[in-house]
C-alpha cells in the first residue's frame, strides 16, 4: 500500500485531557482511513483506540516549574526515543495535543522533516510565555483552538487557527440517574470496602486535578474544608484515568496525614465517572484546568481552586499577562483571573482561590452561598449555561472538525 492510502500518523498527548481528545480524534480518523497506522505518545484511551505507544502518558505527566525540573532527566529519556521513532519511520502528519513543554520542541523536529503538524488544544500563549508564538508561527501548520478568543488571537499574530469548538461540549450529558450513580463508587483497596453515596444527603464534588502532584498540593485543603461541613453531605473524589494503582496507593498512604486535625468523619467515596460526578452533586471545588470547562458544561457551580511550588507560583505570577483583546478582571487581590470560564465570560463568574487563598475557611466562605437557594447560586447557574453556549459552534463537533483538519492536510 502506498502511503496516500495507509498513512502513518504520529499524535503526542501528555495529560488526560489530551488523552481523551486523542482517543476520539483516533476514532473519527478511521471512518475515513481504515487502515491508517498510528503511533506516538498518548494514555490508556488512544492506545484502546489503536495508538501504538511510543511512551506512556503517565509515565511524563507532571505539573509546575520545579516539578519539570525534577523529572527532567526521566522526561528527557522519554523524548529523545520519540524522536527516534518519529526519524526511524516519518510520519505523513503529526497531531499534538496540548503538552506544550514537549509538544513544541517535537513540532521543530516535525517541521525540519517536512511533515505538516496540526496543533489541537492551543498552549496559552495568550496568558504567559508569549515568547513561544514564534514557535508556533515556524513550526505549527494549523493551530486548532477550543476557545472562542483563541482564533482572533492566532489569526491577528499570522498563525492559521480555526476555532473547533470544545471536544466536551459536544458529548452528551451522563445518562446514568442519582440513584444508579450512588453504587458506582470504587473501593482504592480490599480493606476499604465498597459503599454506596447516601441519596438522602446532598453531595459535593471534590477534583484535585488528574497528576500525583496537583493532588498531593490540592487534595489536603479541600479535605480540610469537606470535614468541616460535617456529615450533612457526602463528598465525591473522582479518579483521573491516568492514575496507576501504584500511585493510588501512594497517595492513600498519605491521606490520613491530610485529615489529622479535622473534627468530623463525613464519607469519602472515590468513584471513575467526573461528569456525572459534577452533574448529580450540588456543587464542587474543582481544581483549575480542563475540570473547571467539564463542571461549567455540567452546569454545576463551584469554586476554583489550585496550589503548586511556591517557586512555580511567584514564577507564573510575574510572567502571566493577557493582551489587550482578552478581557481579564482583576480580583480585590489584584490577581489575574486563571480559570478558564472566566476567561471565556470575559468576568469573573466563579470565584478563585489561588496559593495562600486556598485554604479551608476561605473555601467554606466561597461555597456555602453555592449550597443554599441563593442568588448566587442561581447567578453562577445562568452564567455558566451562557458559557456553555459559546463553547458549541453550530454544525459539526470539534472531534470531526479536527479530523477534517488532519483529512485536508493529508490530502494537500
Amino acid at each position: 500500500m502506498t502511503a496516500s492510502n495507509q498513512p502513518r500518523i504520529f499524535l503526542s498527548a501528555g495529560e488526560a485531557s489530551g488523552d481523551h481528545y486523542g482517543a476520539a480524534l483516533i476514532t473519527a480518523l478511521r471512518q475515513s482511513l481504515p487502515t491508517a497506522e498510528f503511533f506516538g505518545l498518548g494514555g490508556a484511551a488512544m492506545e484502546s483506540a489503536g495508538l501504538q505507544r511510543v511512551i506512556k502518558a503517565e509515565d511524563v505527566a507532571v505539573m509546575g516549574i520545579t516539578e519539570v525540573i525534577l523529572h527532567a532527566p526521566h522526561i528527557y529519556s522519554s523524548y529523545r526515543k520519540l524522536v527516534r521513532s518519529i526519524r526511524a519511520n516519518p510520519p505523513q502528519i503529526a497531531v499534538l495535543i496540548d503538552f506544550p513543554d514537549v509538544n513544541l520542541r517535537l513540532a521543530h523536529v516535525l517541521k525540519k522533516l517536512g511533515v505538516p503538524v496540526v496543533y489541537l488544544v492551543s498552549p496559552q500563549l495568550w496568558a504567559w510565555k508569549r515568547w513561544r508564538l514564534s514557535r508556533v508561527q515556524d513550526r505549527v501548520t494549523k493551530m486548532l483552538v477550543i476557545f472562542p478568543f483563541e482564533e482572533s488571537f492566532y489569526r491577528e499574530r499570522n498563525v492559521d487557527a480555526e476555532f473547533i469548538g470544545h471536544p466536551l461540549a459536544d458529548e452528551p450529558l451522563p445518562s446514568t440517574s442519582r440513584e444508579d450513580f450512588a453504587h458506582q463508587t470504587i473501593a482504592l483497596t480490599p480493606a476499604a470496602g465498597r459503599q454506596p453515596l447516601d441519596t438522602a444527603k446532598p453531595w459535593i464534588a471534590l477534583l484535585p486535578g488528574s497528576r500525583v502532584g496537583e493532588i498531593r498540593l490540592n487534595l489536603p485543603e479541600m479535605l480540610k474544608a469537606a470535614y468541616k461541613l460535617g456529615a450533612a453531605y457526602e463528598f465525591i473524589v473522582p479518579i483521573a484515568p491516568t492514575l496507576t494503582s501504584e500511585q493510588i496507593h501512594d497517595l492513600l498512604s498519605e491521606f490520613d496525614n491530610w485529615i489529622a486535625d479535622t473534627p468530623s468523619t463525613p464519607t469519602i467515596h472515590f468513584v471513575r465517572d467526573a461528569a456525572a460526578a459534577l452533574l448529580h452533586a450540588r456543587a464542587s471545588i474543582v481544581a483549575s484546568g480542563t475540570a473547571t470547562v467539564l463542571a461549567a458544561l455540567m452546569g454545576n457551580p463551584f469554586v476554583v481552586v489550585y496550589k503548586v511550588s511556591a517557586i512555580s507560583y511567584a514564577i507564573a505570577k510575574r510572567a502571566i499577562d493577557y493582551p489587550e483583546d482578552i478581557p481579564a478582571p482583576l480580583d480585590a487581590d489584584g490577581n489575574l483571573p486563571v480559570a478558564m470560564v472566566n476567561l471565556i465570560a470575559g468576568k469573573r463568574i466563579v470565584p478563585e482561590l489561588l496559593q495562600q487563598r486556598f485554604t479551608a475557611q476561605n473555601l467554606l466562605r466561597e461555597l456555602e452561598p453555592l449550597l443554599a437557594e441563593s442568588p448566587a447560586r442561581a447567578t453562577m447557574i445562568h452564567e455558566l449555561a451562557q458559557v456553555r453556549s459559546l463553547l458549541r459552534p453550530a454544525g459539526p463537533s470539534a472531534i470531526d472538525r479536527a479530523a477534517a483538519a488532519v483529512l485536508a492536510h493529508l490530502k494537500a
